[in-house]
């Protein structure tokens, strides 16, 4: 016959007595520190912690992804930015209260570009139009044309002459005072990436697609090279820079691979040592000796174009999608991992990085003084960062 078991609480909760412990009934004590208790709220918390953000602005008017932005070369606070939810904006740093939209696109802004004087503001889009504006926001005029969207956008070095190229694999070119149709670049097999007039405003590089650059005589509408074929890219150029000399033209391919042409010529001069992937964004420094070069590779190389030397290489935690020269030695970046980085071309050392943006960094300009700079990202927003 088993003994009698002694009464367990279950007992007493069944009998609905009520159960009291007094000090007799301590077993062990626990010291426990304040920060080992956890909160009530710990797991909302958690979800509510804040990324560090080192803008000094930041332009929230869009509503959607954004892709280009541009300050102005005359007013140190003036800045433009647009974007996929179709609008661009007209605003000031430092001035949260003022915007002013630019309306009537029908499709992405896709580019913007500020003329030289510091006069006008041309915003195109992936509908094919081209609007004109003053630096007040007031619309000057659209510039009709194009069949295919708007890639980019650029102006004479000494006049209101703007140059806009089409996926549709043209060139167009207009009088934006006048609102005046002056001439078409066509020839290129595919989209028309890339291009510019060259510093001394006497000629026109453009760069396709179709792994060809063409250069052009922009008073003839002459097609004067194409450079094309071995030792050129194999595949599509996505990027171009013209050195302050007007001499050299440097261009970035999917292909990994980056080349320099002698604008006069049109013959390549140098082939520099691929990329393994995608080159984004390519820049002459103000010397012309020296390039930057930067790739969905992570990486961005230095180069010393008169001796074909790498002078050194800055690695990212993810793609390199933009980039610009601030002063003669170092570079800005802008990266898939929403991160803008200022770079020592000298050492490779990163000396400054900012964060803010949650996502791809796709476009970045710096302000008129080039002492900030305004980044554009997926995340719909604009950022100002004090260098």
């Amino acid at each position: 016959m088993n003994a009698p078991s002694s009464p367990s609480l279950h007992d007493d909760e069944d009998n609905n007595e009520e159960v009291f412990l007094d000090e007799s009934d301590i077993i062990q004590e626990v010291a426990l520190d304040n920060e080992d208790l956890p909160d009530a709220d710990e797991d909302s918390d958690m979800e509510q912690v804040e990324e560090p953000d080192d803008s000094m602005h930041i332009c929230t008017g869009h509503s959607g992804e954004l892709y280009t932005v541009a300050c102005c070369p005359t007013d140190a606070t003036l800045v433009a930015s647009g974007g996929g939810d179709d609008r661009g904006f007209l605003w000031r740093i430092g001035q949260g209260d003022w915007a002013s939209e630019l309306q009537g696109h029908g499709d992405s802004v896709s580019s913007l570009a500020f003329s030289n004087d510091g006069q006008l503001l041309a915003s195109g889009s992936l509908d094919g139009i081209v609007q004109v504006w003053d630096v007040s926001g007031n619309h000057r005029g659209t510039l009709e044309g194009p069949g295919g969207g708007i890639e980019w956008l650029r102006w004479h070095p000494r006049g209101h002459l703007l140059l806009a190229s089409s996926e549709d694999s043209t060139v167009w070119m207009w009088n934006a005072d006048r609102g005046a149709f002056l001439s078409t670049f066509a020839g290129h097999g595919g989209s028309v990436s890339c291009g510019d007039f060259t510093p001394d405003g006497k000629i026109i590089c453009t760069g396709s697609d179709d792994a060809t650059m063409r250069i052009w005589n922009p008073k003839s509408g002459e097609n004067l090279h194409v450079v094309r074929g071995h030792p050129y890219h194999t595949e599509g150029l996505t990027c171009m820079s013209i050195s302050s000399s007007s001499t050299l033209a440097l261009t970035g391919s999917k292909d990994g691979s980056v080349c320099v042409v002698n604008i006069s010529t049109g013959r390549v001069v140098s082939s520099l040592v691929s990329h393994s992937d995608s080159v984004e964004c390519v820049g002459f420094a103000p010397s012309d000796s020296w390039v930057a070069v930067g790739s969905l590779d992570n990486r961005l190389a230095i180069w010393d174009i008169e001796h074909s030397l790498t002078r050194s290489t800055c690695d990212h935690e993810e793609g390199v999608t933009c980039l610009s020269w601030l002063g003669a030695f170092y570079v800005v970046t802008g990266c898939v991992d929403g991160i803008v980085r200022v770079w020592d071309s000298r050492s490779g050392e990163c000396v400054r990085t900012f964060r803010g943006h949650s996502d791809a960094v796709q476009s970045l300009s710096l302000s008129a003084a080039r002492d900030r700079i305004v980044s554009v990202s997926l995340d719909g927003t604009a950022r100002v960062f004090e260098v």
